[in-house]
């Protein structure tokens, strides 16, 4: 009787030279109609900060759902090509698996568990581990947020500053070997965007986590990442080193706040119009 592998089941041999992540012209579909995604395509390389920057409705959470695995809570799949992930493919893998191989997204919006403690938050992250260190990466995530081992009250009562440490810590807790990182700028203020984006270079810096960023905030994400997509309805319209894309010009007056109240499109602009192959 004839088999056929299961998407997991199909391995790349990594080389030095491959990608982390590598997400592969994808479409992805919600509800059986309706296309997010047309034809994507990016690549995380290991140990970078890697910044997906865009409006509102551009699909940059749909692309850390579909990387994550999290799109089949919501009724989504990816229905064209392919995410390989530490040179294995891993589109249509259950989310828990992909925890356990290395990927953990911090979701928008924090979404810790208001009615636990810090600690059992942190615990938490480390469900997918069957090792006996749990209570010094505890410590460890101490070390960055000090200001979480002084709240013994039950999470719900942290400000929202110290949600977004609490979430970004219990991803820690599951040893990832890459962080999906879905706008921890949200609802902070100026000060903390500051404090947060320092604490994630430094978390890269010390740990060699990779992190893919997404961002509404580009000045900030541009100022940790080594690399930046820019999307637009569901596709990559731009893409470049942090340098190069805050010396775009068109990059400074949409997204850098050159252009004032009126944001326009990258549709009409020859730099859009040389990337059509993802049209």
């Amino acid at each position: 009787m004839q088999t056929t592998l299961q998407p997991e089941a199909r391995v790349i041999p990594a080389t030095s030279t491959s990608p982390l992540l590598d997400v592969r012209n994808i479409e992805v579909v919600y509800d059986d109609v309706i296309l997010v995604l047309r034809g994507l395509s990016m690549e995380v390389p290991k140990g970078a900060i890697v910044a997906l920057l865009g409006a509102n409705g551009a699909g940059k959470s749909t692309t850390l759902k579909a990387i994550s695995g999290l799109l089949k809570t919501e009724d989504g799949e990816v229905t064209r090509g392919e995410i390989m992930f530490d040179g294995e493919r891993i589109d249509g893998t259950d989310p828990d698996r992909i925890v356990r191989r290395g990927i953990f997204q911090v979701m928008e919006g924090r979404r810790i568990v208001a009615d636990m403690t810090c600690q059992e938050n942190l615990r938490l992250g480390a469900f997918t581990r069957r090792d006996g260190e749990v209570s010094s990466d505890i410590d460890m995530v101490y070390d960055y947020f000090p200001r979480l081992k002084e709240r013994t009250g039950l999470a719900g009562y942290l400000s929202g500053g110290e949600q977004q440490m609490l979430a970004i810590g219990r991803a820690l807790m599951a040893r990832p070997k890459m962080i999906l990182m879905d706008e921890p700028s949200m609802g902070l203020s100026p000060l903390l965007v500051k404090e947060v984006f320092a604490i994630i270079k430094k978390i890269n810096r010390d740990l060699g986590v990779t992190i893919l960023l997404v961002e509404q905030n580009a000045r900030a994400a541009l100022s940790v990442a080594s690399h930046g997509y820019i999307m637009e309805q569901g596709k990559v319209v731009l893409d470049g080193t942090a340098d190069e894309l805050r010396d775009n010009e068109d990059v400074k007056e949409f997204y850098l706040g050159g252009a004032g109240d009126q944001r326009k499109s990258f549709k009409n602009l020859k730099s859009f119009k040389r990337r059509k192959r993802w049209l």
